[in-house]
């Protein structure tokens, strides 16, 4: 079963009520809940990047890991139950709806899957949305964080000299030509530059798994090779290990990533193309 769902495929499930829909819309300047109000799938509510699938910004970056505590909290609150089947999306790109399918699975939650290209692709199929919100009866879900594995600062070091270290970000900010977020530009030593918009269609949605394949493969990534993911603060490292995974390569993201990164002045820090 494929981790995408087409819009049509996922209008046919919730006309069977086989799946729990979350919306996860979300901007770096905290537009989640103003896109959600504007339209949103029927009887969905929205689950927030910020408040539940990372943790206070800090010491571990802007996005660190939520505890389990807020998590289950905050997929508790949203009605998710144990075992069910879950889809995702956010407004096109997956960005925010890549961050909630590792995290999930992450925290256990084993079924989850990413409506491909989001809300856009949902209304351009001439599907119903709404400004309604719907009551949700609380959930029971248990999360077990921990099913998948993560990187931490040391461990995305050694990727970087030993296997291969995607950065996610846009080539500008890989090579510290301009840093519009974070307080130092630059990247990891050894990482490689794998802007998340090179890994999509024009519409949003994700290339096929044979173009993904090709693309991570002239970066080299094989089967043989260990493979983690970087960005600015672990969302877009996210969305670049879904694509990783539709191309049949596993990754483990650098959640700290960048803004956990540069907390440490010992560690180093390059700027440039790739080594």
């Amino acid at each position: 079963m494929s981790t995408l769902i087409s819009a049509t495929d996922l209008a046919a499930l919730l006309d069977g009520g086989e799946v729990r829909v979350l919306d996860v819309q979300y901007t770096l300047a905290g537009d989640g809940p103003s896109l959600y109000a504007a339209a949103h799938l029927p009887g969905v509510p929205h689950l927030s990047l910020d408040d539940v699938l990372a943790g206070p910004p800090g010491a571990g970056g802007r996005h660190p890991l939520p505890s389990a505590e807020r998590l289950e909290a905050g997929l508790r609150a949203v009605g998710v139950r144990e075992g069910e089947a879950l889809v995702v999306y956010d407004q096109q790109t997956s960005l925010a709806a890549a961050r909630a399918w590792w995290v999930l699975r992450w925290a256990g939650v084993a079924d989850v899957r990413v409506l491909d290209g989001g809300l856009a692709v949902w209304q351009a199929a001439g599907l119903p949305v709404t400004t309604e919100v719907p009551e949700v009866s609380p959930g029971d879900v248990v999360v077990r964080p921990g099913s998948v594995p993560v990187l931490d600062a040391g461990g995305a070091a050694r990727v970087a000299a030993d296997g291969i270290l995607l950065d996610s970000r846009a080539g500008e900010r890989f090579r510290g030509e301009t840093e519009p977020i974070d307080a130092v530009a630059g990247h990891i030593p050894g990482a490689r530059n794998a802007p998340m918009g090179e890994q999509l269609e024009d519409d949003g949605r994700f290339r096929s798994g044979e173009e993904l394949r090709a693309y991570f493969a002239g970066l080299g990534v094989d089967d043989g090779v260990e493979v983690g993911t970087t960005c600015g603060s672990g969302v877009t490292a996210s969305h670049t290990a879904l694509a990783l995974h539709l191309a049949g390569f596993e990754a483990t993201p650098y959640i700290g990533s960048w803004s956990e990164w540069i907390t440490d002045e010992s560690r180093p820090i390059a700027t440039g193309p790739a080594d």
